[in-house]
C-alpha cells in the first residue's frame, strides 16, 4: 500500500541500532540505514513526536532448532549507537523478545501519549522490525514500514517481508516520503 498520510501523533520506532549488531554483516549498507534513521529520528524531534529507540538484551526462553548467542554480551553490545543522537524527551525500551511490544512497556507508553500511529525503522527487518511491526498492528496501531530505513543480514528475509508481509501491516515508504508528510501535516496544523 502507498503512504497516503500520518496521524496526528506518530510516533517512530527504531529497532536495534546499537552497538553490537550494526558491526554485522547486513544486505544494505549498515551506514545508509544508520544515517536515514538519524535523519527521521531528527525529523520526529523537530515536529514534536515521540522518538522510540529500542535494544535488545536477550532472548525470548524456550527450545529453538538453531542456536543461540549464549552467555553475557560483551561490553558496550547494547548501547544505543550515537549517530542517533539520544535525548532525554526519547522512550528508550530495552526487548529480550523479537518484537519491542512483547514483555515491554511500550504500548502503555505509547498510549499515555496519545499515539495511534507508529513508523519503524531498524534491523532486522525480518525478525526485529517485523516482529514489532506485527505487534503494534495486533495491538491497534497504524503502521507505517520506512523500507529504505531497514535492513537484514539475510536478502530473502529482508525481501519476503517487504513484499509479503509488510502491505498486511500497514503502508510503505521511503524516509523522504515520510520527512515530506510531516512537513506537509506541520503546514496543514
Amino acid at each position: 500500500m502507498a503512504l497516503t498520510s500520518l496521524d496526528p501523533i506518530t510516533a517512530l520506532v527504531i529497532v536495534d541500532l546499537q552497538r553490537g549488531i550494526v558491526g554485522l554483516p547486513s544486505v544494505h549498507p549498515i551506514e545508509d540505514v544508520v544515517a536515514r534513521a538519524g535523519t527521521l529520528a531528527a525529523a520526529f524531534r523537530r515536529h514534536r513526536l515521540p522518538v522510540v529507540l529500542v535494544n535488545v538484551a536477550g532472548g525470548a526462553p524456550g527450545r529453538t532448532e538453531r542456536p543461540r548467542l549464549g552467555g553475557p554480551f560483551p561490553d558496550g553490545w547494547t548501547d544505543l549507537i550515537p549517530e542517533l543522537d539520544p535525548q532525554p524527551s526519547d522512550i528508550t525500551v530495552t526487548k529480550r523478545t523479537w518484537g519491542a511490544f512483547a514483555s515491554t512497556d511500550l504500548e502503555s507508553q505509547l498510549r499515555q501519549r496519545g499515539v495511534t500511529q507508529v513508523v519503524i525503522a531498524g534491523v532486522a527487518t525480518g525478525t526485529g522490525v517485523e516482529s514489532t511491526a506485527r505487534q503494534a498492528y495486533e495491538a491497534g496501531f497504524n503502521v507505517t514500514l520506512v523500507t529504505d530505513a531497514m535492513t537484514d543480514p539475510r536478502t530473502e528475509a529482508h525481501d519476503y517481508s517487504i513484499a509479503n508481509v509488510f502491505p498486511r501491516l500497514g503502508e510503505s515508504g521511503s524516509t523522504q516520503a515520510i520527512i515530506e508528510l510531516l512537513a506537509t501535516r506541520s503546514a496543514q496544523a
